[in-house]
């Protein structure tokens, strides 16, 4: 359960949304003056009529009165959407007969007509005509273009509204313009009405446009990423946008002319892989569903042909068959096509994509590796609350189960030993630290201890063929270290270092080339790819992933730690806004996903977005977050809710206590597991949150554990020692399921989903809306039907960001501040 997004919004009936807009910095009313007579200062929309007419955007009537009440025409819509839009002059103004030239509406008419925005039954515009909230709807999506956000699950009373408008109404839903009761598609907007839903589609647009860097230049697609380097050392194959979605270019080493070799519109790609110098893999799933499918071209573009071409089935490379031709190139791939619960291995051929079953799960198997000839001789087995590890000498003899490991222990066979005698291993077996180890399958034994750090888990390492050695081991404190047990290696590295002028970098590929392809990145940077030519010393700088980042308006991301109510030390993140001084500030509190993963120095779009915009965003590894050991680990099991959701309490009150947060303005929004410590923030700390923002978040741990992915069926009883039994914890789990205390909300709270989440279901978030209105409270829902565990696709992630910040600003950021 992994991702990250979210905040909720729960007291915010329509009538709030009517009397309560906040004005974006910029576009203040002045508050000695009222934009009309006839608009008391009271009135309900009178701060935005006044704002819009000092932008130049209404107009009174003839009388020199505003008439808010009155019911606005088609030809007043029209001039002001002209001025808001800030349109050139039309070309020409005869697009409409009734539209006379000499009429005061007919440079907007037209210009709105040269756009598409305007549109006429038989030649008409009928500007006198009084205009319909299910036109204005229309005429609103049009004009600033705003996306579908996908199904709705509105689960209160619509009135019916005809197919050709209802999707518009639908948009202006949910990028939250119009109220979220009933719409009333007929009746006629009166003229201040129709000045609130213009001023809301432009101060959310204004809003992300606010701070050092926009929304727009955050959510731009980076320019080159996941980039690889050829076999043969001349080739490089990245993902880069085009239609939207990240496709893959190669580029020749040492030119820049790249060249697209796949098409998909529909989806992004997720990962590639070279196979030879000539082929390629890579991934793509459907929707969000998470359906993997293992896909191979060559360079040419040519041959683009799916693996894995099965419906509702996960599919994963295991290793890469060595070949004598590449005609003979075999692929081993896990795919859950005989059972949905179990992977089992597959043996495919690139060619062709003949397949056949190569090694069927004996039903509970949760992970299988290779030797270095890419034959599978090593397996864990999961038995309820114990794992084991299997071990055979060759393809040709059973599996035999060599040792068994206690429910807490963690050993993960990661590679076989050069000789392919032993195996290495990533294990906390009679540690608390995670190490890289080397394990006797023979003797049954751990035979050594490659590295340990006493802080923290190891994270990965590199191996080098071409020395038959281990040249360095990663561990991860306040960031990523390295660890060198090459001494040839640690002087190559720190060579790189220099050249760099920073450590923060990663290798990316085998250490054995010549030509080093090289990651540097930073908390302030997507980051820039490098070849390092060993042999000249030579670094030459490829790209950026994202040029358009000004490095310099960011914010850095600091490492804080505290002490938690029972004595535990937590570690994480404190990103304030630049050159702001950090003195009750508004804050957004970013619990992670997992729950069993961490937060990481480094560039985070989302919290760069968020200091951009004025609020400090902390980030806690609560207990129960992977990285700090098995003590820290286990601390959480069954404490959601409890003493992990207490870590991310004590932190929000740390970070009061110290001065920087506004106790008043101080949100919560996270996605998955972290959305889950959003509502549980929010209902059981109710006085603590102004806002929150719960994304893609189980709502009742009852029905979230009887709905996981069948896949994780193995892994059942980890889930049931880590978040509890339905059956035996249910009280527990009842006691720490906010569905359940939904009416103990009392703060503004948003919630979004993806139709097609297959970790998460759908049924999570549409339960907690409903419980919400059944109390009267109005809950703004994204739902998208074409995602899943998270947003994949840029123009949902700007839907979900733009309607996050306007949410944020609206309910925390300009609330009134601490005396």
């Amino acid at each position: 359960m992994k991702v990250s997004f979210r905040k909720r919004i729960a007291h915010m009936v329509a009538a709030v949304w009517i009397a309560a807009i906040v004005l974006p910095t910029g576009v203040q009313a002045n508050s000695d003056s009222t934009a009309y007579p006839d608009v008391p200062t009271d009135y309900y929309a009178s701060q935005e009529i006044t704002v819009l007419k000092q932008k130049g955007i209404v107009s009174a009537a003839e009388d020199g009165s505003f008439h808010p009440d009155d019911a606005v025409t088609r030809g007043d819509a029209a001039l002001w959407l002209s001025k808001a839009l800030k349109l050139n002059k039309p070309k020409s103004l005869n697009a409409f007969t009734d539209v006379k030239v000499t009429s005061p509406y007919a440079e907007a008419v037209n210009a709105l007509k040269e756009q598409n925005i305007v549109q006429g039954n038989e030649g008409l515009y009928e500007p006198d005509s009084l205009l319909t909230r299910e036109q204005m709807a229309s005429l609103l999506v049009r004009a600033f273009q705003l996306r579908d956000n996908g199904i709705q699950a509105w689960l209160k009373d619509e009135t019916t509204i005809g197919k050709v408008h209802h999707d518009d109404v639908m948009k202006l839903k949910q990028n939250f313009i119009t109220e979220q009761m009933e719409f009333m598609p007929q009746n006629q907007v009166t003229r201040a009405q129709l000045v609130l839903f213009i001023y809301r589609t432009l101060s959310q647009k204004e809003e992300t446009a606010q701070g050092p860097v926009s929304l727009e230049d955050f959510l731009r697609m980076p320019d080159k990423v996941s980039m690889r380097l050829s076999p043969d050392s001349k080739t490089l194959a990245y993902l880069q946008p085009w239609e939207n979605r990240m496709n893959v270019h190669i580029q020749k080493v040492g030119e820049t002319q790249s060249t697209r070799i796949t098409s998909s519109k529909d989806e992004n790609i997720h990962s590639l892989i070279w196979i030879t110098d000539k082929i390629l893999i890579y991934t793509v799933d459907s929707g969000g569903t998470e359906n993997q499918h293992i896909r191979a071209v060559h360079i040419d573009g040519s041959g683009d042909m799916d693996l894995t071409p099965y419906t509702n089935v996960k599919s994963d490379l295991l290793d890469i068959l060595p070949a004598k031709d590449e005609s003979d190139i075999e692929l081993l791939l896990t795919m859950n096509k005989r059972d949905p619960k179990v992977m089992d291995v597959y043996r495919v051929k690139l060619s062709t994509g003949d397949t056949k079953l190569q090694i069927q799960n004996p039903g509970n198997v949760v992970y299988w590796q290779t030797d270095n000839w890419g034959e599978i001789r090593t397996a864990i087995a999961r038995d309820g609350d114990t794992t084991s590890l299997l071990y055979r000498e060759d393809e040709d003899k059973d599996f035999d189960k060599i040792t068994t490991f206690d429910a807490k222990d963690t050993f993960i066979p990661v590679m076989f030993s050069f000789n392919n005698e032993q195996i290495y291993a990533a294990s906390n077996v009679g540690r608390d630290k995670q190490a890289l180890v080397k394990f006797d399958p023979i003797t049954k034994k751990e035979t050594e201890v490659v590295y340990e750090n006493d802080e923290v888990d190891i994270d990965n390492f590199i191996v080098s063929y071409k020395k038959k050695a281990i040249l360095a081991v990663y561990y991860e404190t306040d960031d990523m270290k390295m660890h060198y047990l090459d001494k040839e290696f640690e002087e190559l590295s720190h060579k790189i270092e220099a050249k760099l002028n920073t450590r923060h970098w990663n290798l990316v590929g085998s250490p054995d080339k010549n030509l080093l392809l090289l990651y540097s990145g930073s908390d302030k940077s997507y980051g820039t790819y490098y070849l390092y030519d060993r042999k000249a010393d030579k670094l030459d700088k490829i790209d950026d992933i994202h040029p358009k980042i000004d490095e310099s308006k960011l914010a850095d991301m600091k490492p804080i730690s505290f002490k938690s109510r029972d004595g535990l030390i937590i570690h994480g993140y404190l990103t304030l806004p630049k050159g702001v001084v950090p003195n009750k500030l508004p804050v957004v509190i970013n619990p992670h996903g997992g729950p069993w993963a961490r937060d990481s120095w480094g560039y985070q779009m989302e919290v760069q977005l968020l200091a951009s915009q004025g609020y400090a965003v902390l980030q806690l590894n609560f207990r129960g977050s992977t990285g700090y050991g098995k003590a820290f680990l286990h601390a959480g099991d069954k404490q959601w809710g409890k003493a992990m959701q207490n870590d991310i309490t004590d932190g929000v009150n740390w970070l009061i206590k110290r001065g920087t947060a506004d106790p008043e303005r101080v949100a919560i929004y996270g996605a998955s597991y972290g959305g889950y410590a959003t509502l549980a923030g929010m209902t059981f700390t109710p006085d603590l949150y102004a806002a929150g923002i719960d994304y893609v978040g189980p709502s009742n741990l009852l029905t979230f554990m009887n709905t996981i992915p069948p896949y994780w069926e193995l892994n059942r009883p980890q889930m049931i020692q880590q978040v509890g039994d339905p059956i035996k914890d249910r009280k527990q789990l009842e006691m720490v399921s906010p569905l359940l205390h939904a009416s103990q909300i009392k703060s503004p709270l948003m919630i979004v989903q993806g139709v097609n989440d297959p970790r998460v279901n759908r049924a999570e978030s549409d339960q907690m809306v409903e419980a919400l209105r059944k109390l009267d409270v109005d809950v703004p829902y994204m739902l998208k039907r074409n995602e899943g565990h998270g947003f994949q696709k840029v123009e949902n992630e700007r839907d979900f960001y733009q309607a996050l910040i306007h949410f944020l600003n609206q309910n925390v950021k300009n609330k009134k501040k601490s005396a």
